[in-house]
């Protein structure tokens, strides 16, 4: 619950609106792939390195990795199908020949679908994510805003006294 709500704030803050469609992306992508792998190790380094928004990743993350249940038969089959296409076969076995090919852990089907298939649908991802933190902030946050409840509670020493703890 936490996350989530420090997700809302961030929503609600001037953070950009990349940050935030950055880290649901990478979320995206570290939920729908299986956690231990080198490809996990290079997206904590990646969030933690650039400028992301770590609630974001976290909530898409948790999201994904319950949706990551329901396709991983799918997901699995795509690793399969590269895994034993013939053309691919030479190319493999080279690759697993090195260290680097065997860190990846790509002979494992569902390592190697579900990561293609995130990597597929991120940039498509990321643009969604880019224009839905647009369109919240823009009509979304003023709509809510306006309600004479949430000015009432903007205007306690509550409030205050929570913006003050936040920051």
């Amino acid at each position: 619950m936490g996350a989530i709500a420090k997700l809302l704030k961030a929503l609600n803050s001037d953070a950009s609106p990349w940050q935030l469609a950055w880290g649901f992306t990478l979320g995206m992508i570290m939920g729908l792939t299986p956690m231990l792998g080198l490809h996990s190790l290079i997206l904590v380094f990646v969030v933690l390195f650039f400028r992301v928004n770590l609630s974001a990743f976290l909530v898409a993350w948790a999201l994904f990795s319950i949706l990551a249940l329901a396709l991983g038969s799918v997901m699995a089959s795509v690793g399969e199908t590269l895994l034993s296409s013939a053309s691919l076969v030479p190319m493999w076995t080279q690759f697993y020949s090195t260290t680097f090919g065997q860190l990846t852990q790509f002979y494992h089907t569902l390592t190697l679908g579900s990561l293609l298939v995130a990597i597929l649908f991120s940039p498509i991802l990321l643009v969604v994510c880019k224009f839905l933190v647009i369109q919240y902030r823009g009509k979304v946050m003023v709509w809510v805003n306006k309600i004479k409840l949430v000015q009432f509670i903007k205007g306690s020493n509550f409030y205050r006294l929570y913006q003050a703890i936040g920051e």
